[in-house]
């Protein structure tokens, strides 16, 4: 049986914006699925929530709020080549990853500590330190709230592109992931592209003997030096795209800006980085009343206390406006209003 309840969510968001759901749901088993659409039908707006790291939330949310709790993981198949493991929606994610590496599972290291939940992540098709979800992907399975039909989904399918996917272009509310399935290779190597990694002294010490525990230590040990803990300092991780500009683009802000960060990407395109445009224009470190800038890295907006949504999107809208007039570059932002 499911019970709807009120509850603050200020400490269910990463931004620790104060919020309440007046109808709230906990989604924690598979069972629950018939009653949930149930429930569902009984209200014009839906609101899926995982570990609350990649929104935006208001003071009070209309409708029902699914807060999705379930946990399992399991070893659903192992092939010549890969290891299928699948992960209940609720199941947090760095935990998820830890978990792996500790059965042998190997290839998300590079997306530890990352922030939210495992039913989250194929949303935002999060990346880190050189991976994207979608290189790891298999398929999920999800259930569409309006017919009440479970599908599974492969990657084709799931629409995947740089922090985007198909669900993050349908209406709030329309879908709820219920499992998502990994492919992880069974010749391990590592990817150690960026540079803070080629960098970093343990992976220096340890040379053509690195292991993905050592990965992944690495990469918490970097993500905590340059990124604030959202239990201390509330904030989204990363709250802009890094934009993707053409090459004729990217030539004339290099000609004005020789220390202009870009990575060269598939089709003559070319990513620039967000935290250094935002760098650039002054705002690293910048306050506007109860939020601000992080001062070590510009790329990520905080809640000093106290804030609102309204405080978050006034000083996103004057980052995107500066960047815009400095560079003639749109910022698109990461964490998705509700």
């Amino acid at each position: 049986m499911l019970s709807v309840i009120s509850l603050d969510l200020t400490t269910s968001n990463t931004l620790g914006l104060a919020a309440t759901a007046s109808h709230l749901v906990r989604y924690q088993f598979p069972e629950q699925l018939v009653d949930l659409l149930a429930l569902v039908s009984q209200y014009q707006n839906v609101l899926v929530l995982g570990g609350g790291s990649n929104v935006i939330l208001p003071a009070v949310l209309d409708g029902l709020v699914i807060k999705v709790e379930s946990r399992g993981i399991r070893l659903l198949e192992e092939t010549e080549t890969h290891f299928i493991v699948e992960a209940q929606a609720g199941e947090i994610w760095h935990d998820f990853v830890d978990h792996c590496i500790s059965c042998g599972w190997w290839g998300l290291e590079n997306l530890a500590l990352i922030p939210g939940t495992v039913g989250a992540a194929p949303v935002q098709n999060i990346g880190a330190y050189g991976i994207e979800l979608d290189q790891r992907f298999h398929s999920l399975v999800a259930c569409n709230l309006s017919t009440g039909q479970t599908v599974e989904m492969s990657a084709q399918q799931c629409e995947f592109s740089y922090r985007t996917s198909y669900f993050k272009q349908q209406p709030p509310g329309q879908w709820l992931i219920l499992s998502v399935r990994f492919s992880l290779p069974r010749q391990w190597s590592p990817v150690l592209a960026y540079p803070d990694l080629q960098r970093h002294p343990v992976l220096v010490t340890a040379g053509n003997t690195i292991n993905a525990r050592q990965v992944f230590d690495a990469v918490c040990d970097i993500r905590r030096s340059k990124l604030p803990d959202p239990a201390v300092l509330g904030n989204a991780g990363s709250f802009f795209k890094n934009p993707v500009v053409s090459a004729q683009t990217y030539q004339g802000l290099l000609a004005d800006w020789p220390a202009l960060v870009a990575y060269p990407q598939a089709g003559g395109m070319y990513k620039l980085a967000a935290g250094w445009l935002i760098d650039q224009a002054g705002w690293k470190g910048k306050r506007m009343g109860p939020v601000g800038v992080h001062d070590r890295q510009a790329l990520v907006l905080v809640n000093h206390g106290g804030a609102t949504a309204n405080d978050i999107h006034q000083l996103a809208h004057a980052i995107q406006d500066d960047v815009q007039q400095r560079f003639g570059v749109k910022l698109e932002q990461e964490p998705v209003n509700s």
